[in-house]
């Protein structure tokens, strides 16, 4: 499958850039698009509109609170092209940004698509990373 990946505004506009490399040229982000200050509820919107899997640090907004009942944005959606959530308890530096949404790529290669799920990049606070993946609406 060909992702074309939206990354949220709370993200390095850079991912871009790694994305793109990777082999996913319709890649873009919130800022480039036009809808920086855009509400998550219509953010998501353009998503489903335009086909986009969205990268986000934002993850409690879209597939409701970790650990929790799944609640989010995507969790309303019959049908999406899937979530990436990067998730850490370090900063996000730019850098930060790029190792795990480098992960993330790294585990999307080796999928047929991730329509209806999440897939999330998580760091721990020693540095540690686990991926998960999850069907979203369950």
């Amino acid at each position: 499958m060909t992702y074309k990946f939206l990354i949220d505004e709370c993200l390095w506009p850079g991912l871009v850039r790694l994305a793109r490399d990777a082999g996913y040229p319709e890649s873009t982000c919130v800022r480039d698009r036009g809808w920086s200050g855009t509400p998550d509820y219509r953010l998501i919107r353009h998503a489903l509109a335009e086909d986009f899997t969205l990268v986000t640090h934002n993850a409690v907004d879209f597939r409701g609170p970790l650990g929790g009942p799944l609640g989010g944005l995507h969790t309303k959606e019959p049908i999406h092209a899937g979530l990436v959530c990067l998730v850490s308890n370090l900063p996000m530096t730019p850098a930060r940004q790029l190792d795990l949404f480098g992960l993330a790529l790294q585990e999307l290669a080796t999928l047929p698509d991730l329509i209806n799920q999440a897939l999330e990049v998580i760091e721990d606070a020693a540095g540690g990373v686990t991926i998960e993946r999850y069907a979203i609406p369950q």
